[in-house]
Parts: C-alpha cells; structure tokens; sequence
C-alpha cells in the first residue's frame, strides 16, 4: 500500500487529526511546563494519570473522560501538597507518581476478565483513536487554548516574575492551579500519542528546539506545536515503514531532531571559534 491510498484510510486519518490536535495542547502547555520550570511536576502529573485509566477499566467507563477527572483531581492534590510544604516538593511528587501508577495497576488486576495488554496506554497508540475521542481532544484543546488566550497577560506575568505578579493583584494562586488542570488534560490527550511514559519527552522536547527562534511566550507556543505536529507526523511515517510502535517511534524522531540541533549548535562554535 502506497502513501496515498494509506491516507484514505480511516485509522491514517484519526491519527493524523490526533496529531494536529495534540500537538497544539503540547505547543501551549508545554511552553508554560518549561517556561515555568514544571518538568517534574509533570511527570508526576502524567504517572498519575495511569490510576484514572485503571480506573476506568475497572468501571467500564469511557478512558479519556474518566482519565481526565482523574488527573485533573490528582494535579490539584499535587498543587496543594507542594504550596504547603515547599521544601518537600521533590518527595511529594514522587509519592503522588507512585500512588497513581500503583493504583492503576491494582485497579486493572482487579478487572474481571481483562487481558488487554498495557502497552497502549503505556506507550500510546495513535492509529487506534476512536472518533469519540477525537471531538474529546478537540473539546479540550478549545479550553486550553481559551483559557491561554483570556488569561495570556496574566500567564505572561505569572510565568516570568511570579512575586511582581502577586504585587499587581494578579490571582497567582489561581493561575498555579489553572495550569496544573491544564497540564493534566493535556497529559491525558497525550496519552493517545505516545503514552504515559514518553509524555515528558513531547512537551519539553519541542519547546526546547522552538526557544532557539522565538522571542515571545505566544511565539514559543506556536513554533512548539508545529515541532510537536512535525514529530507526529515523522514518526508515523517511520513506524509504518518499519512497522515499529507510532508513540517510540514519534519520540525517537523528536530525540533525533534533537540530538542534531545539539551536534549542530556545537559545530557553529567551533566553526566561530576557529575563525576568531
């Protein structure tokens, strides 16, 4: 099968929309995770995450949704713990990480009958996105980046200079936990793409590559959903080429990308260098 008849295919479709519509959750959210030094808050957000999916199995209810809630929740636990012992944030997100990866994983043995392995969730499965989960992407990404755009002053005061936004009357307490919801849904979106364990790996990689040619917070979100659409997109192609999974085969393009923007950078000093 050529690339043109792979492209009326339904499943090459819904992973293609998946990937537009994650890519701009990833573009905004993880240029704040970045911009806002929230890496490994992330990760412990997106660990967490895996107790809403056991869940749901256990339930019977729809993944996504139920994930969500989940998540959501578990980010605002997360935010509290952390706001009230600052000195404990590390081993706090590291608790919340293991509690909702053990949780997801009893919730599953628990399950009467379920032998669905776990590698779709754990490592994501682009090609398998139902079309109810695409308007469920497509509804979150319209209040990510709804509530961006309403509070894009505050969040640029908030993410560069917290103390000088709190001085102005800015609800920096509310836009802490406005952001941890929203990087908890993204996370979820996310979890269709790559999976839980490569999730960190897509909203920090991208903005890392688009910071090099921006000067604006709204221009490093843009610039980072197009190198996350640019990823998804490569890594379908290689991983239908080689028959190899979509979500490692995504991350490993970013990587690549990565890895030769750093090969590359080093060449130009020395190149400068040498001609001083």
């Amino acid at each position: 099968m050529n690339i043109t008849d792979l492209l009326h295919q339904t499943f090459m479709q819904h992973a293609l929309l998946a990937a537009l519509l994650v890519s701009v959750a990833c573009g905004v959210i993880g240029a704040l995770v970045v911009v806002n030094r929230l890496i490994f808050m992330a990760g412990g957000i997106a660990h967490s995450a895996y107790g809403g999916v056991g869940l749901a199995i256990f339930l019977g209810a729809p993944v996504l949704p139920t994930a969500g809630a989940f998540t959501a929740g578990a980010a605002v636990l997360l935010g509290v713990l952390t706001q009230k012992q600052r000195e404990r944030t590390d081993t706090l997100i590291g608790v919340i990480w293991a509690a909702g990866m053990a949780f997801g994983i009893i919730m599953i043995n628990l399950t009467p009958g379920y032998n669905v392995g776990l590698m779709s969730y754990l490592f994501g499965s682009i090609l398998t996105v139902p079309d109810v989960d695409l308007w469920i992407m497509l509804g979150l990404d319209m209040l990510i980046v709804g509530l961006t755009l309403f509070y894009y002053r505050d969040i640029l005061s908030f993410s560069f200079d917290p103390d000088f936004a709190q001085s102005r009357g800015i609800p920096v307490r509310w836009l802490y936990f406005m952001l941890l919801i929203m990087v908890a849904e993204a996370v979820v979106m996310m979890i269709q793409v790559v999976g839980l364990v490569l999730v960190i790996a897509l909203l920090t990689l991208p903005p890392y590559l688009a910071e090099r040619h921006t000067r604006s917070l709204a221009g490093l979100m843009i610039a980072s959903a197009i190198w996350s659409f640019i990823f998804c997109l490569g890594g379908l192609v290689i991983a239908y080429l080689f028959d190899l999974s979509s979500g490692a085969s995504i991350i490993a393009t970013a990587c690549a990308f990565y890895l030769g923007f750093v090969v590359l950078q080093n060449l130009q000093r020395r190149l400068r260098s040498v001609a001083a």
